[in-house]
C-alpha cells in the first residue's frame, strides 16, 4: 500500500492496543509515518499525562523508527491556502489539523484518522485522502 500518515489519535490508540479492528485491517501492509505535529502532540501528551520513563521510551523508540514529515516552504504555502479557504467557507479548522493535512497533501500520502470530522473539509475541498473506519 505504501506510506500512510497516522494521526495522533491513531498512534495513541495503537500504543494502547485499542485501535478499532476496522481501521487496523485497512492499515495492514502499509508503512506508517507521522508529521512533525503528531510527534509534538505525542510529546505533550506524555508530559501532561505524567507517563513513566519506560512508557515514554517505548513511544520514543517507535517514533524513531517511523518517517516523519516535516515543515518546509511548500507545506507552509499549502497550510496558508487551507486556512484561507476554510475561513472563506466559514469553517475555520484547528491549526494542527491543517498542518497535518498540508503535510499529507504536499507528499500525496493518505491520512489515517479516527477524527473524520476534523479532516472532512480537507478531503471534500482539497483532495486529502483519508483512511477511516468507514
Amino acid at each position: 500500500m505504501g506510506f500512510v500518515v497516522l494521526d495522533t489519535d491513531v498512534v495513541s490508540r495503537m500504543h494502547k492496543r485499542t485501535l478499532p479492528p476496522a481501521l487496523t485491517s485497512k492499515l495492514v501492509g502499509s508503512s506508517p509515518s507521522v508529521t512533525f505535529v503528531t510527534a509534538a502532540e505525542l510529546e505533550a501528551w506524555m508530559v501532561l499525562r505524567s507517563w513513566g520513563a519506560r512508557r515514554q521510551a517505548d513511544l520514543h523508540q517507535w517514533l524513531d523508527r517511523v518517517p516523519r514529515l516535516g515543515y518546509d516552504e511548500e507545506v507552509s504555502r499549502v497550510w496558508g491556502h487551507l486556512s484561507a479557504a476554510a475561513v472563506r467557507r466559514g469553517r475555520t479548522r484547528p491549526a494542527n489539523d491543517m498542518w497535518n493535512a498540508a503535510c499529507c497533501l504536499v507528499e500525496d500520502i493518505p491520512l489515517a484518522t479516527l477524527n473524520v470530522k476534523d479532516y472532512r473539509d480537507f478531503a471534500d475541498h482539497h483532495g486529502l485522502r483519508l483512511i477511516t473506519t468507514d
